[in-house]
């Protein structure tokens, strides 16, 4: 499915309140990998734009948390911030823009429901952000964000962070790469400080490895130095 008629792009330029985008970066954006193999040699996926869409928001919220949560430690605001960015978080923006009606898929993705799935519509918006960012900068992207997240943002203020660092991580690497990470104890010292040491580990690498007095703890550890690892995001110009 494609962007049918220009009015359809205006109305869905309107919905997101920005500047208009050229069609072709916001078709790009709203093209799904699963549509390259029915479509010619120059066509391409969001997946880029994606992307960049994802240091965005990285970026934007590590900011923003810095801002609103002076006395918060570097522990919670990474907590925070993937709270605000997981995949879920993102595929409902998507679906109160109603994204999933424009998203490009493959006719087997469109069969099996992927107009709907979380990872499509999450990976959408990320792509649609990077468009933004792309074609206008980063002050009409951080905007952009901002307003799109704002009811995500405040349910922080009222609630907090409501996962813990195993979770918040369960969500990042599901996200990425399609499968759960894996605690493994590397080490367990006997003796008055017992004491556990365990890695984190997914598709065969190593993100983060932490000690503690028990499995949980170490596991907790490793999970929250993986969970900083994946957010931290450079600082972009605009």
């Amino acid at each position: 499915m494609a962007l049918a008629t220009s009015t359809d792009y205006d109305r869905l330029v309107e919905r997101l309140g920005v500047k208009p985008l050229p069609e072709g970066l916001l078709g790009q954006a709203l093209t799904h990998a699963s549509y390259l193999n029915e479509a010619d040699s120059t066509a391409a996926s969001n997946e880029r734009l994606e992307f960049l869409g994802d240091s965005v928001l990285g970026m934007v919220f590590a900011s923003v948390l810095f801002d609103q949560f002076p006395d918060a430690g570097e522990g919670d605001l990474t907590k925070m911030r993937a709270e605000i960015v997981r995949g879920t978080s993102l595929a409902r923006v998507a679906e109160r823009l109603g994204l999933g009606e424009h998203i490009i898929l493959g006719r087997g993705e469109e069969t099996a429901g992927g107009r709907t799935r979380d990872r499509n519509l999450a990976g959408a918006l990320e792509a649609v952000i990077g468009a933004v960012y792309q074609a206008h900068g980063y002050r009409a992207a951080k905007a952009l964000t901002r307003r799109l997240l704002k009811p995500e943002l405040e349910q922080i203020h009222r609630e907090g962070a409501r996962v813990d660092a195993k979770s918040s991580l369960q969500h990042l690497v599901q996200a990425r790469w399609h499968e759960p990470p894996g605690y493994v104890t590397v080490q367990e010292a006997s003796g008055a400080e017992h004491r556990f040491i365990v890695e984190v580990r997914v598709a065969g690498t190593t993100l983060g490895r932490g000690e503690g007095r028990s499995k949980r703890e170490a596991q907790q550890a490793a999970a929250q130095e993986a969970v900083l690892a994946l957010t931290s995001q450079p600082k972009m110009e605009g």
